[in-house]
């Protein structure tokens, strides 16, 4: 039985390389897989999945108004996929989140998500939410904290370094504007002094 999975971590934890290794072992095998990332993260310099370790592969883009189940069921009618793997799946709309489950559900194709819990401030993104209330299986990745615990926090900097507390949800950045930070350090780094 096919299952709709969450793989959610802070930044830096390898969420992209550990979605690329899925796909590889896929298609190593012989099996198609489909590959989505979100339109608004434009940073890969080359194709549109790119891991901090080199890996990369080209995949489809969603927005909110991609339909999920119609773009997945569509090419599946023609080539069965075995496989659908979701890069930033925070960037998902409730909606999406809905159609992935019914892909699981009632196309039968495993869907892999890959994204962040919470943003900056520790408020959990829309996509992230769904997934979070009806995934099958939550597997949580590890990053690692500048102290060695556990990093599960997103720390949003500025141009030089100091943490910002407020702004939009969405800001798309990579390590010049996000740092990765256990909760105990998050804390103390927006604490107003």
């Amino acid at each position: 039985m096919a299952k709709l999975y969450f793989y959610y971590a802070s930044m830096n934890a390898g969420k992209s390389t550990t979605l690329l290794q899925a796909d590889f072992n896929y298609r190593e095998r012989g099996m198609q897989t489909m590959l989505w990332t979100a339109a608004l993260d434009d940073r890969a310099a080359g194709l549109p999945i790119a891991s901090r370790i080199g890996l990369e592969a080209e995949a489809h883009r969603f927005d909110g108004a991609t339909d999920l189940w119609t773009q997945v069921t569509l090419t599946h009618a023609d080539a069965p996929i075995h496989c659908v793997l979701l890069d930033e799946a925070q960037f998902l709309t409730k909606r999406q989140v809905w159609q992935c489950a019914a892909l699981a559900d009632e196309a039968g194709i495993p869907v892999l998500c890959y994204g962040l819990r919470t943003d900056f401030q520790g408020e959990l993104f829309p996509g992230s939410a769904a997934l979070l209330g009806i995934a099958d299986a939550l597997v949580e990745l590890k990053a690692v904290c500048h102290c060695g615990r556990k990093a599960s926090m997103n720390m949003r900097v500025d141009e030089s370094g100091t943490p910002v507390a407020e702004g939009a949800q969405t800001e798309i950045g990579g390590n010049e504007r996000y740092v990765a930070l256990c909760r105990r350090h998050f804390s103390e780094a927006i604490r107003p002094q």
